[in-house]
This record gives structure tokens, C-alpha cells and sequence, in this order.
């Protein structure tokens, strides 16, 4: 293993990777090794401590692309340090199919310990498999408070139960070029933007025409980076079979197309636009992505490919009544298998893992951890090209985040219907009650089938 080269990796290295996280479940990272591989991580085969009553153990933790991924190694050996009784293999089973392979694995017996949760209908199957140990109980025993994880314990629970913890969360803001502000002599985007704030702004930052032209905001063509605007009032959800709360995002968003405020989706579309291209050349004002791109334009600024060199990011604008700091995210979380042989030792390990000392480890790598205090906002913002200006590291604190696919055992199958309409209606292939009624019916057969 190249350790070296694992340990030498910065945050706009790691973060780059994960340039697809907040659309694909975090499949983000380059490795897609399909086979097992089961190995001691370097520097774990620890002696037992001298510590009466501290027996030997040896835990297996499941995995996705060990060499590429900078925080596991510096957990794994953060946490020997206080238990050097542990030692911690390494099972990784390759991004590719992860949650499938992670199933089979455990229905097959194997002996796994730690598991790793990549996405959400994964965990809903692992849950009604019965694979995964419960955790209220330990959460409750050893104080964890659910508070920490800014909102997204909760809308993990199944039957008023708990089977994982957050350890890594990316989460949506707003990106923006200081530059083009300044050239317009438009004050810059605040922490605490309403959406019709958030449009007014847009539109005072339109100028241009043909290849001058600069866009006020900028849409991707992913569903979230639209529909989820809907669900930041916490009182809709997009698993329930009722779209009809979508109407006003919708007429918004469309009407700032036609206005020429955001690029038309088609084109994008059609043209396979990446968002990041946009932002680089200077086409956009604002720009709502998630954190996952902080890492990419820091890197793009250094190589010179991002011409958009003086830029910053504000948090995720938010529904009137509704608190700024408010947004939307995806989590990587740990669980401990329900038929572990070192079931103890497992879950002190993921409790280290996913607490503060382990949310310290992994910002020190560059990577947003699940808990956000302090300590972890400081190391992040300090890392060289990472903006200088106090409301830019302001807006890393987040007060909710609710997660872009919620718990339902159905999210994968509802995630189709929602993009197959979701295009519809920017196209104008339908119109938007159309549209909405598309989801609703073909949603709701879903579910009551």
C-alpha cells in the first residue's frame, strides 16, 4: 500500500473526488475495485495493553477504496492510540455495487464488525435484513447527543429506532464571484437569504448578451438542485406521493428561465454542461452546490483552469420563517454489525469515529465531517485557497440539514419517477400541473402497490 501517497493527500484532493457526492449517494471516489480485500492497515497490529482486563481484539471494519480515501487510516490510528489492545482490519469491498456487496457479505456470515453506510435505500435494506445492531440504547447510555448531527439522525430512524451515525456530511450552499459583483457594484449575496432575496439578486446580477453574457444564478440539472428548494420548511417530503408543494419552486425557476436569468435546461442538458465549466469562466453570478466543490475550484484556481479566482460561498437560501443555516445534504455514516463476536469493541469504535475527536481527524484531512463545531470549521477554513472572508467560514455552520433522499424503502424506485418529471417540466415537455400530477399518480400506484 502506498501509505505516503495516501497520507499526502490534501482537501482539494480528497474533496475533488467527491465531486458527484451530493447526486450519487457519495459514489465519489476513483477506485471501483470490485473484490474483497481483507488486510491489516499499516501500523495496526498493536500488542496488548498492558492494562489488566484489556484482552486482544481484532475488529473488521467494511470499506469502500482504502488508497483513495485520506481519513480512515488517520482514524484507524488515532483511535490505536488510546486502545492499543485493538487492531483494526480493513475490508474494502470496492465503490462499485458497495451496499450489494455489503449485503451479500453479511447474509453470507461474514465476519465483519464495523460497517460502513453509503446511502440511504442501502441502509433500508441492511435495517429490514436485520443486519445492523440497534443504537438508541447505546446512544442513550453513553450521552450521544442526536443534536450534533445537525437533523439527520432523526430522519435516519426506523421504527422510532437508530441503526448508524453520521461520521461525513456534505451539504448545499451558494457559490458566488466576488468579481463580478463588484463590476456590477452589487453588494454580495448574505448568510441569510430568503429565496425571493436570493431571485431579486439573481436578477440585479444579469447583464450581457452573447458570449458577455453573465447569468445572475445557475441551475444543474439535477432534480435536488431544484425540487429540494420545496422540502427546506420541513413540512413536505418527496417519499410521500404528494408533489403538489412543488408548484411555486417550479414557477419560479422556470419564470427566471425565461427571463434569461439562469441558463435554459434543455441546452444544458443537451449540451452535457457541467456546472463547474460555468463557474470557471465567469458565466455566473451565483451558483447553488454542494460542499463537495469547495475542494474542485480551490484546486482548478491553483492550476488555472477556474478564471474565477476571487470568489466566496454563502449558506443555502431558505423559505420565509424558516432559519438561515437551514439546507439540504448527504451523510456516510458507521453501524455495527447485529452478529459481531466484538460487539463492545465495535461500537466504541464507531462512537470514537463518528464524536468529535473523530469528526478532528477527519477535518484534518480536508473532508466535512458529520459534527461541525468549532474546531472543525477553523481546520477547514484555513486551508490555503479556502476564502478569506468571515462570511464565507460562516457559511460551513449549518443549524438543519435534511437529506436530499429521506428514509423509505422505496427511494430508489421514487427517485426515477422524480427525475422522469422533473425534466418534463424544464423542458416544457409538460407543463408544471402536468408535471406534478405525473409524480403524484405514478408515485402514489408506487407506493400502495
Amino acid at each position: 500500500m502506498n501509505y505516503k501517497r495516501l497520507y499526502g493527500m490534501t482537501f482539494t484532493a480528497v474533496l475533488s473526488m467527491g465531486l458527484l457526492a451530493g447526486c450519487s449517494g457519495n459514489n465519489n471516489n476513483a477506485q471501483n475495485n470490485a473484490a474483497a480485500t481483507n488486510a491489516p492497515a499499516a501500523g495496526t497490529n498493536a500488542s496488548a495493553s498492558s492494562e489488566p482486563g484489556q484482552e486482544p481484539v481484532t475488529l473488521k471494519w467494511a470499506l469502500w477504496d482504502w488508497e483513495a480515501t485520506a481519513y480512515y487510516k488517520p482514524l484507524i490510528e488515532a483511535y490505536q492510540k488510546e486502545h492499543p489492545n485493538v487492531t483494526i482490519e480493513y475490508v474494502d469491498l470496492g465503490s462499485t455495487d458497495y451496499m450489494t456487496m455489503l449485503s451479500t457479505q453479511l447474509s453470507g456470515g461474514a465476519d465483519l464488525d464495523i460497517l460502513t453506510i453509503k446511502d440511504i435505500p442501502g441502509y433500508s435494506n441492511l435495517v429490514k435484513q436485520n443486519h445492523l445492531e440497534p443504537l438508541k440504547g447505546f446512544m442513550s447510555s453513553n450521552s450521544i447527543d442526536p443534536a450534533l448531527y445537525g437533523g439527520t439522525v432523526e430522519q435516519i430512524e426506523v421504527n422510532d429506532e437508530v441503526y448508524a451515525l453520521p461520521f461525513r456530511s456534505d451539504f448545499w450552499i451558494v457559490y458566488y464571484n466576488k468579481d463580478l459583483f463588484d463590476k456590477a457594484g452589487v453588494e454580495y449575496p448574505s448568510n441569510d437569504m430568503t429565496f425571493e432575496q436570493y431571485d431579486e439578486l439573481a436578477r440585479k446580477m444579469t447583464s450581457g448578451s452573447g458570449a458577455e453574457k453573465v447569468y445572475g444564478a445557475h441551475y444543474h440539472t439535477w432534480r435536488s438542485a431544484v425540487q429540494l428548494f420545496g422540502i427546506l420548511d420541513g413540512k413536505n417530503t418527496v417519499v410521500d406521493g404528494n408533489y403538489d408543494f412543488l408548484k411555486p419552486t417550479y414557477e419560479r425557476i422556470l419564470k427566471e428561465q425565461e427571463d434569461g436569468i439562469v441558463m435554459d435546461y434543455a441546452t444544458l442538458k443537451t449540451s452535457s454542461t457541467h456546472y463547474s465549466g460555468v463557474f470557471y469562466n465567469n458565466s455566473v453570478a451565483m451558483m447553488n452546490m454542494g460542499s463537495w466543490f469547495i475542494a474542485t475550484q480551490i484546486e482548478k484556481v491553483k492550476s488555472g483552469e477556474s478564471q474565477a479566482t476571487n470568489w466566496g460561498i454563502v449558506k443555502y437560501p431558505h423559505p420565509d420563517g424558516v432559519e438561515a443555516g437551514t439546507t439540504l445534504g448527504t451523510i456516510t455514516s458507521l453501524a455495527v454489525n447485529q452478529k459481531s463476536e466484538h460487539k463492545e469493541a465495535a461500537l466504541d469504535f464507531m462512537k470514537f469515529v463518528t464524536g468529535e475527536e473523530g469528526a478532528s481527524v477527519i477535518a484534518s484531512t480536508g473532508t466535512i465531517p458529520a459534527i461541525k463545531n468549532d474546531e472543525v470549521i477553523s481546520s477547514i477554513t484555513s486551508i490555503d485557497g479556502f476564502p478569506s472572508d468571515e462570511n464565507s467560514k460562516a457559511a460551513l455552520t449549518t443549524v438543519q440539514t435534511y437529506l436530499e433522499m429521506p428514509m423509505h424503502e422505496k427511494s430508489a424506485d421514487i427517485e426515477v419517477i422524480l427525475n422522469e418529471a422533473h425534466d418534463n417540466i424544464m423542458t416544457k415537455n409538460a407543463t408544471i400541473d402536468e408535471g406534478l400530477k405525473d409524480m403524484n399518480t405514478r408515485v402514489q400506484a408506487l407506493l400502495n402497490n
